[in-house]
């Protein structure tokens, strides 16, 4: 489905991923029958800000910079003179890469800011809190920060890149590493692929010390500081293991000027299938760096990704998801959303899926395509019903259902009176749902008003 390539990209967490898949040669995700990727990250990982996973390695043994959160750039203030020393980094805790280029309102440019005093951590900090930073991964929206962090600087000899990623061409967690470390690992991948090491650990036997000191050596790690760096890997993996993580990058593990190896940055990635058993973990989730339809459909327990077309549509199931979206293109046509409404879906969840569709205001028809194995067809129809009426929808909605209780499915929305084109024939309604959008986008364009009279 070339509609979900521009997937690619969106939030951090998906980047993130994306940037350990080039790494390891490898995706998570859905592909084709041939093997290529359709969709980047499907499932929404839980992503933390850097304070939070600083504290939460700090507890688990690795070394870690000193450093405190601010909410206020009087608060940044305070936690710099606590802090102890005059050289500081105020870093934005933004859920984006690339911060360090982004660009805040008001002007101040770089999320990551060296200063020499508490005075000038105000002065930045009230640069970056209560405003948004803009950055090659967060687009023209941008991202509201709300705190920093405000750290001691350190002064590093060498600089290395370590992650830990769970992949399934190794069966299991990876260890990956490279002595070009505090740059962009991905262009590392790109321009000297023989400079990454990998390193995959069995799950069972866990990971050894022998390995973890292979690593460190290859990483360009003294032999006086490997065991240090070694030591602080072994404890990254376990973390990683106990807490159920996807990724843990840590972009610089370096060696300071005093001889200790420190994890200097950390971004970790948690599995969401884990939500139940790490649920101290995802309470901790900032719903201010998520867009609000993602907010929306996680609440509803939908799986909803929003695309740039004008067809929305409401699929259960990801193959036939990602089906639909490929004859709507095939037929020149563009998918506004991918929507897997699962196969218990309610009532309610059906409706609060045309919510979100319809809240995207490039939307110029909805295809509704449901086969009824797990999912009966009459529940998605009453859904359709009640959206159709307490949405006032004013757009054409053409449903396709198969399966079970189709019949049931049909005769209500027949009874219901509402604009609802049935179509038994898959390509068929494709075809139509993008014929109607055409029309739908000609008359908006003109400003008139289209009406949809369905034939006796």
């Amino acid at each position: 489905a070339a509609s979900v390539a521009r997937l690619a990209g969106r939030g951090s967490c998906r980047a993130a991923l994306a940037a350990a898949a080039h790494i390891l040669g490898a995706r998570r995700g859905y592909y084709t029958s041939q093997g290529v990727p359709l969709l980047q990250q499907q499932l929404r990982d839980l992503s933390l800000h850097e304070y939070l996973s600083m504290k939460l390695l700090r507890e688990a043994g690795v070394s870690v910079p000193f450093g405190l959160v601010a909410r206020t750039p009087e608060e940044a203030f305070k936690v710099a003179r606590e802090i102890g020393t005059n050289d500081l980094v105020v870093k934005a805790q933004v859920l984006t890469g690339g911060r360090e280029k982004g660009i805040f309102e008001g002007g101040l440019k770089g999320g990551v800011q060296i200063v020499y005093s508490p005075e000038e951590a105000q002065e930045v900090a009230s640069g970056m809190i209560g405003r948004r930073l803009f950055t090659r991964q967060t687009g023209e929206k941008g991202r509201i920060c709300n705190q920093v962090l405000v750290c001691e600087r350190r002064y590093l000899r060498r600089e290395s890149y370590f992650a830990i990623a769970m992949e399934r061409p190794f069966q299991g967690p990876v260890l990956i590493g490279s002595s070009r470390g505090g740059v962009r690992i991905e262009d590392v991948a790109a321009e000297e692929p023989e400079a990454i090491a990998k390193e995959p650990v069995d799950i069972v036997d866990g990971i050894q010390e022998e390995q973890a000191l292979g690593l460190a050596r290859k990483m360009g790690f003294p032999a006086k500081v490997a065991r240090d760096a070694a030591a602080n890997m072994i404890k990254l993996y376990n973390f990683f293991i106990e807490h159920d993580a996807i990724l843990v990058e840590i972009n610089p593990m370096a060696e300071d000027s005093t001889g200790a190896v420190m994890c200097m940055d950390a971004k970790i990635i948690f599995d969401s299938n884990s939500a139940f058993r790490q649920k101290r973990l995802f309470e901790l989730q900032d719903w201010s760096q998520e867009d609000e339809q993602d907010r929306q459909a996680a609440r509803a327990e939908l799986n909803y990704i929003a695309l740039d077309g004008n067809i929305g549509c409401l699929v259960n199931g990801a193959g036939l998801a990602m089906a639909t979206m490929d004859i709507i293109q095939l037929h020149g046509g563009t998918p506004a959303n991918y929507l897997n409404v699962g196969g218990g879906a309610t009532v309610e969840q059906v409706t609060e899926a045309f919510r979100l569709i319809t809240s995207n205001e490039s939307v110029q028809a909805i295809l509704v395509n449901i086969f009824g194995g797990l999912m009966r067809c009459d529940v998605i129809a009453h859904g359709i019903i009640m959206s159709a009426t307490d949405l006032e929808l004013r757009i054409p909605v053409v449903v396709r259902l198969q399966g079970t209780r189709v019949e049931d499915a049909k005769r209500l929305i027949a009874e219901s009176g509402l604009r609802i084109l049935p179509c038994d024939d898959l390509d068929k309604a494709a075809k139509m749902a993008v014929k109607l959008s055409e029309i739908m986008t000609l008359a908006k364009e003109a400003q008139l008003d289209v009406k949809f009279q369905l034939p006796p």
